[in-house]
Formats: C-alpha cells, sequence, structure tokens
C-alpha cells in the first residue's frame, strides 16, 4: 500500500483511542485535557514501530478524537445521559472507527469528519427536556 496508508491508519487509531478516553473522561473540562494528552501519547507510543510519521498522525488523532467527543459528552450529560453509558456508547463508536479506519483514506476521512460532526452537533443541542414543557399544559 504505502506510507500514506500507514499514517491513516495510525491517524485513525488515535482517534478511536481519542474518542474512548474523551467518553470516559470528558465530563469536564480537566478531564478533557487529561483525556487529550493521554490519547496523544498512547497513540505515539503504540504506532512508533511504524515509521516516522506515523507516530505524530496518532497523536494529532487522539487530541482531534479526545476533545471532539467531549464537546458531545458534556452536552449529553447536562440533558441527563449518565456518564456509563455515554462512556459505553463512545467505547462502541471508536471500536467502529478503529475498524473503518483500516479501509484506505477512511482515516483521513475521519479525522475531518468527527471535529465537524461535534461542532454541528454542538451548535443543534436543545435544552434539557423540552418536549416535557409541552405535556404540563
Amino acid at each position: 500500500m504505502g506510507s500514506w496508508y500507514e499514517i491513516g491508519l495510525s491517524l485513525a487509531f488515535g482517534l478511536g483511542l481519542g474518542v474512548l478516553l474523551g467518553g470516559m473522561l470528558g465530563w469536564s473540562r480537566i478531564g478533557a485535557g487529561v483525556g487529550a494528552i493521554a490519547a496523544a501519547a498512547m497513540g505515539v507510543v503504540f504506532s512508533l514501530g511504524f515509521g516516522p510519521a506515523e507516530p505524530i498522525s496518532a497523536g494529532v488523532g487522539g487530541v482531534i478524537g479526545a476533545l471532539s467527543t467531549a464537546l458531545l459528552v458534556r452536552g449529553t450529560l447536562r440533558r441527563g445521559g449518565t456518564r456509563i453509558g455515554t462512556a459505553a456508547f463512545m467505547g462502541a463508536i471508536a471500536l467502529l472507527i478503529w475498524a473503518l479506519g483500516a479501509i484506505p483514506v477512511v482515516g483521513y476521512v475521519e479525522a475531518v469528519a468527527i471535529p465537524l460532526l461535534a461542532v454541528r452537533l454542538r451548535s443543534r443541542q436543545a435544552a434539557r427536556f423540552v418536549g416535557l414543557r409541552t405535556l404540563a399544559k
């Protein structure tokens, strides 16, 4: 395949780590920062054997994944979600990101799509239990 495939694969691996750690630690700003740093460090360590560019892409992917996920996690918890349930869903999404990253070029697409989706969903968040006020009338 080539080095571009390995870079995309390690980018998707870092994104998956970031989503996983962002889902577990992203309920606070400090936790999101710790998750981003930990995902970057873990991505760098796990991809050291591939080549010189792959650890950098895995570290960048970890930061992108953790910070993007932290936006969604904080909004989910503010609207009544539980920490364990949210972390479980983010873990399942991380597995999906890892699996899709094995397809050539998809790791690059994920690195662009995940932050864009997080910002888009963040801007469309509704208030907590909006529909219940209509039932009270």
